[in-house]
């Protein structure tokens, strides 16, 4: 198991980036969660096994229809207390 910090920027607000991936990361079977953050960044903590964080971060790196990604980053981190599900903070 790998827990991975993501920072997308570019135009990243308002355009169902969020939400579209909870939904791409429940159907990896990652866990975790994304939120927006005041400076315009969606940040990222997903967990879950090599392939499947692979496969979110490469997606991450479009993102949705109507999104432009202008540069990704991507950190290993401790894991820390386990995470459950996939959701929406704010």
């Amino acid at each position: 198991m790998k827990r991975v910090l993501v920072l997308v920027k570019g135009r990243v607000h308002g355009v169902g980036f969020r939400y579209s991936t909870v939904r791409e990361a429940r159907r990896l079977g990652v866990r975790g969660w994304v939120r927006n953050v005041a400076d315009g960044t969606v940040e990222i903590t997903a967990e879950g096994d090599e392939t499947a964080l692979r496969e979110l971060v490469a997606w991450c790196a479009s993102g949705p229809p109507g999104a432009r990604v202008d540069s990704l980053h991507e950190v290993e981190v401790d894991a820390g207390e386990p995470l459950n599900g996939f959701e929406v903070r704010r």
